[in-house]
């Protein structure tokens, strides 16, 4: 292997492999930014196009990736501190989430937005490190730019650069699924660059043990979220999904930074978990012997299950390192319980294979508080919340079988919306319960600190007989301490004693225009088909701005003529390759597994369209271009959840169509003009820079859905063919 083509298999490898590095530390780190790492996504992708740009530039700014990178993790590190120290001074806006937000981010609302604090907005934060990003990833474009023009044969070079993605990913992969944390991260990191950079300079050698170092305290010394949103020392653990600092004293876990969860002793607290099987017992029901719990986490909700004489319990979890600390440290030992089967799945895709019949359903605590991916905005349980999946739970209920959802939803339109889905999947109104007892839940009214339960079932005797009840008795009053054994919670007028809670249906005032979520739309945490301006529309703003600023002093017009049909075949890209990830995680789940393997595949498809364009070596793109078109098309048109029906096989096989022939035929046509590619690292640096508009279009999904993001992607690769450079025929 040459010189050139080594060092774009290692430059490949490196970009891929500190891209996902990134999103996974910044996420993590700076505050709330784990709901915006689409943020940390775009700024490697402009980087890596400056620096493609500028490759044949006056500045040469490899030795300057190592530095930078050190200054972009002290700032991660100097925000978390500097938040966390000043608590009662600084607060970080993520759009009013205590009044009345347009999209709701949890976790977020417990600094008050008053004139005593100076309030930071997550735009003007996720901005600054847009740009300290972004510079850390010029020197590498440039590495690649350099090495693409020195192999003769474009598609051979494209061919490599993929080949080192793909390691890149694989490496990563591995990382995740030893769970290491970044300070194992920075090791092919550092050493690779420092072969690019120079061994032996002190500057490289001082900025790379900089940075280890630095990686070293965002890994471990940090520390964790206590109750009541206090920072506490913890142990640091790095699952795939999240940073999980465990705090042994307070048994609470927080997730990159955020309060998540609390083990309780369920016998004696945490009244709330018990309410539904008191509920049913109280009201004469049956009792639940077969039970599916989607959100199990560390084993609240599982121990309470089992204090109620489940027979049989089967506890989903996504997160293998809570579900970890609950088997080793929860009060009641629940996972040791024979009774109990762990599933560590995505709930909705547990939901979709599940075939037994069961007593009772339950989403627990299932916000998952970071995103699915940096592609898209969509978080981790937005298809749980779905009327799709409120069907598949009503396939799996027995006959006589309940569901129940519980949360601190946060807003009045939350709770009215999953209340009438539920209400439309199972053909009667629910009960809704809230805590603090409230006699009406509107629309337009803050849930800030109730917490609300929903129980829905069809035909459910036991659903009629707790309505019977409390429409006999009025009240449920349910004991807020609780001794085993004890069986104090009661129906009646009047409280047992001031240590009871009163439980009773408030009524959700209902809302003729509101908007459901649905598998193309899963936002349930999105109050209507809108671009919210604060904060998502101002991050758009910035970061185009910014974009446009680095790109003028990077690679400016009069230097640099970026390729404007490469350009948008990136823009086009992107929005194929976020609806497929989406696509995917709806059929098979929403894990880092599913998303590593279908971020794989559609590389192998880009190095299988290569390999046809080497061998074949297309005359004409107009056939290419339409069969595209004719895909894409056929893709937006089709619901997703047309494929839920589908058998296993067939669903496989057909998806996998769906999602990777467009992606063949765009493949094909990019491979195709490449290969006559004069410049080829301008015309690759356009071609990235064009996924930047890509992903500033993504947002348009909280609009139209994620299908019709398709739409838009057509727009784009026809755009591709008006100013495209006339260097092969249609």
């Amino acid at each position: 292997m040459t010189r050139a083509r080594r060092d774009l298999f290692l430059i490949s490898f490196l970009i891929l492999f500190f891209e996902l590095a990134a999103i996974r530390f910044f996420g993590s780190t700076v505050v709330f930014l784990t709901f915006f790492t689409n943020i940390v996504l775009l700024a490697c992708f402009l980087g890596i196009s400056l620096g493609l740009l500028s490759a044949r530039g006056p500045r040469d700014l490899v030795p300057l990736v190592l530095p930078l990178a050190m200054l972009a993790f002290a700032a991660a590190i100097a925000t978390h501190v500097a938040y966390w120290n000043w608590a009662e001074a600084i607060t970080v806006g993520v759009g009013n989430q205590q009044a009345a937000p347009q999209l709701i981010y949890f976790g977020t609302e417990y600094r008050p937005a008053d004139p005593s604090r100076w309030q930071v907005p997550i735009w003007a934060i996720g901005a600054a490190f847009f740009a300290l990003i972004a510079l850390s990833f010029i020197g590498l474009g440039q590495i690649m730019g350099r090495a693409f023009a020195a192999i003769e044969n474009r598609v051979t070079a494209y061919s490599i650069d993929i080949a080192g993605s793909l390691s890149g990913i694989a490496a990563f992969a591995a990382m995740s699924y030893f769970e290491l944390p970044p300070s194992a991260w920075l090791g092919p990191i550092v050493l690779l660059t420092l072969y690019f950079a120079g061994w032996r300079k002190p500057m490289q050698l001082a900025s790379a043990a900089a940075l280890w170092a630095l990686a070293a305290v965002g890994a471990y010394g940090l520390g964790g979220i206590g109750p009541g949103g206090y920072k506490v020392p913890a142990e640091v653990h790095w699952s795939p999904y999240y940073k999980v600092a465990y705090s042994p004293v307070f048994r609470a876990i927080s997730t990159n930074d955020i309060g998540h969860q609390q083990m309780l002793d369920v016998a004696r607290r945490g009244p709330a978990y018990r309410l539904p099987y008191e509920l049913n017992r109280e009201a004469g029901g049956a009792p639940f012997r077969k039970i599916m719990i989607i959100g199990a986490g560390s084993g609240n909700d599982v121990a309470a299950a089992l204090l109620a004489g489940a027979q049989h319990v089967d506890a989903v979890e996504i997160d293998p390192r809570i579900n970890a600390l609950g088997r080793a440290d929860h009060p009641n030992h629940p996972y040791s319980d024979p009774r109990v089967q762990l599933r560590l799945d995505d709930g909705r895709s547990f939901l979709r294979h599940a075939d037994g019949k069961y007593d009772l359903a339950v989403y627990a605590l299932v916000d998952s508080l970071m995103l699915h991916s940096g592609y898209s905005s969509l978080r981790l349980e937005n298809f749980l919340f779905t009327p799709e999946a409120f069907a598949d739970v009503r396939r799996v209920l027995a006959a006589d079988g309940l569901f129940v959802m519980y949360n601190y939803f946060r807003q009045g339109w939350v709770v009215t919306r999953l209340a009438t889905m539920a209400e439309q999947s199972f053909g009667t109104k629910p009960l809704v319960f809230n805590l603090p007892y409230r006699p009406e839940i509107r629309a337009q009214d803050s849930q800030h600190g109730q917490w609300t339960m929903i129980i829905a079932g069809g035909n459910a005797e036991r659903l009629r007989a707790i309505r019977a009840k409390f429409a006999a008795a009025g009240s449920f009053w349910l004991g807020s301490q609780h001794e085993a054994g004890e069986r104090g919670d009661t129906f009646g007028a009047l409280a047992p004693d001031e240590h009871y809670l009163r439980i009773a249906p408030s009524r959700v005032q209902p809302v003729e225009e509101l908007a459901l979520p649905s598998d193309d739309w899963p936002h349930i945490y999105l109050r209507e088909h809108a671009i919210p301006w604060a904060p998502i529309g101002q991050g758009i703003a910035a970061v185009a701005v910014l974009s446009l600023a680095l790109l003028f002093v990077f690679a400016p017009p009069r230097r640099v003529r970026p390729n404007a049909q490469m350009f948008f075949f990136g823009a086009g890209f992107m929005l194929l390759e976020t609806k497929s990830v989406v696509h995917m995680a709806l059929l098979f789940g929403s894990t880092w597994v599913v998303n590593s393997v279908v971020f794989f595949a559609i590389l192998v498809m880009i190095l299988c369209a290569n390999l046809y364009v080497l061998k074949v070596k297309p005359r004409r793109l107009s056939p290419y271009y339409a069969l595209l078109i004719a895909a894409l098309a056929a893709n937006a048109l089709v619901p997703m959840s047309a494929f839920l029906s589908l058998d296993p096989l067939a669903r496989t096989l057909v998806s996998c169509a769906v999602v990777f022939v467009p992606i063949f035929f765009a493949a094909v046509i990019f491979a195709s003009v490449f290969a006559r590619s004069a410049d080829p690292d301008v015309d690759f640096g356009s071609n990235v820079a064009g996924i930047i508009l890509g992903g500033l279009s993504e947002p348009l999904s909280l609009v139209v859905g994620f299908n019709y993001l398709l739409l838009i992607a057509i727009g784009y690769y026809l755009l591709s063919l008006m100013p495209r450079r006339r260097s092969m025929p249609t």
